[in-house]
């Protein structure tokens, strides 16, 4: 695995591993997982939201390999994992309707 530029933070990183098709593993309670990003936006109250399909690691729901909507301010130790994904997973919409106040990037 490599590590993104420790100078780029996580704002900039998601978008960028969307428009590429990038899986990353990240850190978000309760523990490590591998996503594959698919949007991120701004929701009703201003935060930013990333939409993503989690295909392994740990869940609070109990849902290991679903889609998930992540607040990006709880994401940590954005790593690429080596692997790309072909584009969009079955039961993907864009305009995600969780992000009212705009779309950063979408695939």
């Amino acid at each position: 695995m490599s590590n993104f530029n420790p100078n780029e933070n996580v704002n900039t990183s998601i978008p960028d591993a969307i428009n590429r098709r990038l899986e990353l593993e990240v850190y978000y309670e309760p523990g490590i997982r591998t996503i594959e990003p698919h949007a991120v936006g701004f929701g009703s109250e201003g935060q930013i939201l990333v939409r993503v399909f989690q295909s392994s690691g740990a869940s609070a729901s109990g849902e290991h390999v679903n889609w998930k909507l992540f607040r990006i301010e709880k994401i940590h130790n954005v790593r690429l994992t080596g692997n790309s994904f072909p584009g969009p997973r079955p039961g993907y919409r864009r305009g995600d309707s969780a992000m009212t106040r705009g779309i950063i990037a979408q695939l």
